[in-house]
């Protein structure tokens, strides 16, 4: 994943020539806060539960790996794909996953 902090909204903006997809937080990059926005963000495209989600390597940078637990890597490639064709937003009824609060 490629991040950037900062932006207007957070979505899912495109998958880049490298295979990479491309997120947008609104989180600033400071104190952690940009990888929870990603960590949010992601859960919510996913459909899976924040605890689920969690940011490999990159802490600190804009080029993030990310672990999904749970979830096949074609799954999360298909559930990715499919918002990429929604304009990269979540759905207006925004899924909750209370569990992972």
């Amino acid at each position: 994943m490629r991040v950037q902090p900062g932006a207007r909204r957070s979505r899912l903006l495109e998958r880049l020539a490298s295979g990479e997809y491309k997120l947008a937080v609104t989180a600033p990059p400071e104190d952690g806060r940009a990888n929870e926005a990603v960590v949010e963000l992601l859960a919510d495209l996913l459909a899976v539960k924040r605890r689920q989600v969690s940011v490999a390597r990159g802490l600190s940078s804009r080029i993030k790996q990310i672990d999904i637990e749970g979830l096949e890597t074609a799954e999360a490639e298909r559930r990715l794909q499919a918002h990429l064709g929604q304009g990269g937003s979540i759905r207006p009824e925004k899924t909750t996953h209370p569990e992972a609060e």
